[in-house]
């Protein structure tokens, strides 16, 4: 695992893995809707069955060839010249470059688009970052394979939940992870939860959300489908 660096990026610029779109958003209360997304490059953990690990693992991938540093004004004409109301930015983990996410975003909501910023709330947000975005908060549990002494961050998760703009959407793997998922609930007042399964294929899609109806039932929690994976698989740009 290799984060970025931001000393080795120019002034304004960020590390892009992608950008892709019009597409549906596949996940969580957005789903299912044209968006366009900005996926950035670097990640703070590693998670055993990440579905983008072109964007962090350069121990599989080459960061020459898989991102790229790109100028504000560039990442800008891109957003603003295909139609789509909602811009995704998602990574790797893009919060690791939330100093300059400020004039991306700025631009985009100036240019009356939504933006949604996916997490994986080991990072709080800057208070300008909650005025003009949402997040999608995915906070991961024992089954990806990360230790929780990194991946449970509470000041972020407590900084996420109080800003009001966020919803919370876990992966769960098995029965450890319900469990999990239960006790960080209550413990950091979550709220609101979405559940969706871990897989990327639509086998493994369509059956674990079968498993994951009777918690989300009993727990309250709204279950999201992996719509991307039941469209088109692992493909990626999708």
């Amino acid at each position: 695992m290799i984060t970025v660096n931001q000393a080795t990026l120019n002034e304004g610029n960020l590390r892009v893995s992608e950008l892709f779109g019009p597409t549906l958003q596949g996940e969580g209360p957005s789903a299912g809707q044209r968006a366009l997304f900005v996926r950035l490059a670097g990640c703070n953990l590693d998670c055993a069955w990440c579905d983008t690990p072109w964007t962090w693992d350069w121990s599989r991938f080459d960061p020459a060839e898989e991102s790229r540093e790109m100028e504000l004004s560039t990442l800008v004409d891109w957003v603003l010249g295909r139609e789509a109301d909602l811009i995704v930015i998602s990574g790797g983990e893009p919060m690791i470059q939330h100093r300059r996410l400020l004039p991306l975003v700025s631009a985009i909501r100036s240019a009356g688009r939504r933006v949604e910023i996916e997490t994986n709330a080991t990072v709080a947000p800057h208070h300008s970052l909650v005025d003009l975005a949402t997040f999608n908060a995915s906070p991961k549990l024992a089954g990806s394979g990360v230790p929780a002494s990194r991946r449970i961050r509470p000041a972020a998760l407590r900084a996420l939940r109080a800003c009001g703009k966020t919803v919370f959407k876990f992966v769960v793997s098995d029965h450890a992870d319900v469990a999990e998922l239960v006790d960080l609930q209550h413990r950091y007042q979550l709220a609101p939860v979405w559940v969706m399964p871990q897989g990327v294929t639509e086998e493994a899609v369509v059956s674990g959300m079968r498993a994951l109806t009777g918690p989300a039932l009993a727990h309250g929690w709204h279950l999201t489908p992996r719509l991307h994976v039941l469209l088109w698989g692992n493909e990626r740009g999708r």
